[in-house]
């Protein structure tokens, strides 16, 4: 820290001038591009350093070098922290042993993620609430369908976070927004200090980027990943809603510090106790905000009412719509919002049928929780797995749901850690290795390597599935080994398959 320390930003919010504050953003992505742009309005002197940059922010960070900030995008540029810097704001890539956030902890310096930013410059006029969603699997899914019913009931809204709109562009709009709908990654939420949500929830807790908390580097493994997890419930005032299958979600919920009054609130794919959200028979209800509860439920929407009755997307919507009645919305607008929404693409997306076989793109279940849950959907199934594994097992998969593989078809780098699983626990399971090839993967083999890697792997999987199968892409793994990221995976396999089936239109 040098004897020209600018202003203590700890002490700023929105109100406040930000002039002589030096600012250091690591990270020029979406987060970071909106943190550089609102500091900037805000009156700081901000730098923005990355390794590199999409080249669809190359022309935002000429606009925000014209309006005063020092940007560096080139490799190397994030090794060293300026020495005037007093406050880093980081977004969710960098580890909490990188270099910049080491050097800016030694220096005593403030270190914040782009939500903890937003939630700091907050109109303290009109701070809207904000209901927040995390969890290893089915969170942007369940934040889409939260601000669909907060929607329906005429709020305005957004889709806020991890997905859809940067946090600091919400809460810099100058139109306020009613309540925004959040979804928090555990890497947000690691340094995230004083944010503190209306209702929030943690839909599940599974491994997932152990690679991040790597426990061999001291950064805590999977007991660091649930700790940060469990940060959403820290001050929360309305509603800690929990997965009733998942009792590590009610073990956060009860060491979490609270607002006196705050309520704890399941969700059950089963019959709900008093207090939850449930199911009795193909209707979702909520025993947990009506005054009967004690000896009824009321109807929210049936079953058929979803884009989907896979028990994934059926618990999304009961944890939606638990925040949402949390903050008092109606039953009829929760139906109406959920009747009305529909799941992005490669969500457990039906890409074609023929002969008697379902073609499935899941290409979003990127670590073995989610695909887990998409095996569930269905009840004979090839398989169509791999990619990056961030260091998790499948063991717990393949043991659970190794009796309804017809087959596996498996790719990318970590196939191997599947293929010993299946193994180990699911001997009799045909599996089938695609390798990538001399030109396909994304440095090589142009744009089309990645099609014709599916081409292969979906006349595979065509050779073992029968009349009543589903061939499933639920890859388990993320996918930059091999395609730039989930979306392309998808949108090759679904173009592998269309072109086999005889439905190809390009």
């Amino acid at each position: 820290m040098t004897d020209a320390q600018g202003p203590d930003p700890t002490t700023l919010g929105r109100a406040d001038s930000w002039e002589g504050v030096r600012v250091v953003v690591a990270g020029f992505g979406a987060s970071g591009a909106a943190a550089t742009d609102n500091l900037l309005f805000l009156g700081a002197s901000v730098t923005a350093l990355a390794e590199d940059v999409a080249p669809d922010l190359l022309e935002r960070a000429e606009l925000l070098e014209t309006l005063g900030a020092r940007i560096e995008l080139h490799a190397g540029a994030t090794g060293r922290l300026p020495e005037d810097a007093d406050l880093l704001v980081v977004s969710p890539g960098f580890r909490p042993d990188a270099a910049l956030v080491v050097q800016a902890l030694d220096r005593g310096l403030p270190v914040w993620g782009e939500a903890e930013l937003a939630w700091r410059l907050r109109d303290p006029a009109s701070p809207a609430p904000w209901l927040c969603v995390t969890g290893t699997n089915g969170k942007t899914t369940t934040v889409q369908m939260l601000d669909s019913i907060l929607r329906a009931a005429g709020l305005r809204s957004v889709a806020a976070g991890n997905v859809g709109l940067p946090l600091t562009e919400a809460v810099m709009d100058p139109e306020a927004y009613d309540v925004l709908a959040v979804e928090l990654s555990s890497f947000q939420l690691h340094y995230a200090d004083t944010l503190a949500a209306e209702s929030a929830v943690v839909l599940n807790v599974a491994e997932d980027h152990l690679d991040w908390y790597d426990d061999a580097a001291g950064l805590g493994g999977m007991a660091a990943y649930a700790a940060d997890k469990g940060r959403i419930y820290e001050g929360v005032s309305g509603a800690c809603v929990y997965n009733v299958a998942d009792p590590v979600t009610e073990e956060l919920v009860m060491e979490a510090d609270v607002v006196e009054g705050a309520r704890a609130i399941g969700f059950t794919l089963g019959m709900p106790g008093v207090g939850m959200l449930g199911l009795v028979e193909d209707l979702l209800v909520d025993r947990a905000f009506i005054e009967e509860r004690q000896t009824s439920a009321a109807e929210l929407c049936s079953v058929a009412d979803l884009a989907s009755s896979a028990p994934h997307f059926v618990a999304d919507a009961l944890a939606a719509a638990a925040l949402a009645r949390a903050h008092g919305i109606s039953r009829s607008a929760v139906r109406d919002g959920l009747r009305s929404f529909t799941p992005d693409h490669h969500r457990i997306e039906a890409v074609a049928e023929r002969d008697g076989i379902a073609w499935v793109d899941d290409s979003k279940a990127s670590n073995p929780h989610a695909a887990a849950a998409s095996l569930s959907a269905y009840e004979h199934v090839v398989w169509v797995a791999g990619g990056l594994a961030k260091g998790a097992s499948f063991d717990d998969l393949v043991t659970r749901w190794g009796p309804s593989l017809r087959a596996a078809v498996l790719i990318g780098r970590d196939r191997d850690v599947i293929a010993d699983a299946l193994s180990r626990h699911a001997p009799d399971v045909p599996v089938i290795l695609v390798d990538s090839g001399d030109t396909d993967g994304v440095d090589g083999g142009g744009a089309g390597a990645p099609r014709a890697l599916m081409d292969r792997v979906v006349a595979a999987a065509a050779e073992v599935a029968r009349p009543g199968d589903t061939v499933l892409l639920a890859p388990g793994c993320a996918s930059m080994d091999q395609f730039a990221d989930y979306g392309a995976r998808g949108d090759a396999f679904a173009a592998a398959v269309r072109a086999r089936i005889g439905e190809d239109t390009d």
